[in-house]
Order: C-alpha cells, then structure tokens, then sequence
C-alpha cells in the first residue's frame, strides 16, 4: 500500500501539471474599449445590416432567443430605449439565437411589438461576439467602440443601461 500512495501522487502531479502546460480556449468576445466586429446580417424584413450601418449612432445589439425568459423581460425595456432615444441616434438590433427560424421571430416581433430590426444570429456573428449565453447586450458608442456588455437582464441593468445611453448619446 505505501508503494501505491507515491506512485498516485506523482500521477496527480502528472495530470496537474499538463493542465497547466495544455493551452485554453481563446476568451474572442470583444471587450469595452475595443472595436464592434463587424458583421453582417439579414433582418427578418430582408435588409442587409452591417457594423457600418451604425456609424455615427449610439448601437445596443441584443444577442436573444424568443423561448428566453429573461430576454422576454429584456425587449420590452428595449422597445421603450428605442422609442424615447431613437430619434436622438439610438439604434437597436436584436440577434436571434433561434434556431425555429424567422417564422417564430417574426412571431415574436409581432408579439412583444418590437419596432428595431430583428435577424437571426449566424455563428460567425456569435463567435465574433464570444456569445455564450444569453440574453448579452453590447452597448456601442457613435465611434464603433464596445463601451459597455450587459449579461442577463435586471431593473438594475435596465438602469444602467439607460443612463449609459442617455450620456453617450449626448458625446459629439
């Protein structure tokens, strides 16, 4: 038995030590500071939608699924962002995780009245994003840079949120 007990420790030191020395998986979501990726998209009305149709305007991009709950929490608020600020430069685009397809999305637009383009998240879009739940709001400011990444949503996000939008809509 005590023969064992030092040939199980040097294999533990073994398995310890490879984890240490075997790379992990890259962390790709962009962060504050740093440039939106850019993208493109086809929104549930046939569009072509791009990072470079965001230039010069304030951006939320909302990663969602419609079987979501917290995202079903989530559009409302966004429906009501884009209603007050949009005429100020405030853009939405929500990217459907969905995996139904339009039919359930456009369902759910007309459901929760949703009044920015809705499209379905293609994978290179969710990669490029480091998407790996959901819901995720990238807040994008006029210049195209990441300025804050909402994860899951709250009353306390929605604050945030507000607040942040109303003071990078006020930048020249």
């Amino acid at each position: 038995m005590t023969a064992v007990f030092p040939f199980v420790r040097i294999l533990l030191f073994i398995i310890a030590a490879s984890f240490l020395t075997v790379p992990g998986p890259v962390d790709a979501a962009p962060r504050p500071g740093q440039t939106t990726p850019n993208f493109k998209v086809t929104s549930t009305a046939g569009q072509t939608i791009s990072q470079e149709n965001y230039r010069g305007h304030v951006l939320v991009i909302d990663f969602f699924a419609t079987w979501c709950l917290p995202c079903r929490q989530s559009i409302p608020h966004l429906v009501e962002m884009n209603r007050k600020y949009g005429k100020q430069g405030l853009e939405i685009l929500g990217l459907s995780m969905d995996e139904d397809g339009e039919r359930a999305v456009k369902a759910f637009a007309d459901e929760f009245r949703v009044n920015y383009p809705l499209a379905l998240a293609r994978d290179s879009v969710t990669v490029e994003f480091g998407v790996r739940s959901i819901p995720v709001m990238y807040l994008i400011d006029k210049k195209g840079k990441i300025e804050k990444i909402y994860r899951g949503y709250s009353s306390e996000i929605a604050r945030s949120m507000e607040q942040s939008i109303k003071r990078l809509l006020a930048e020249k």
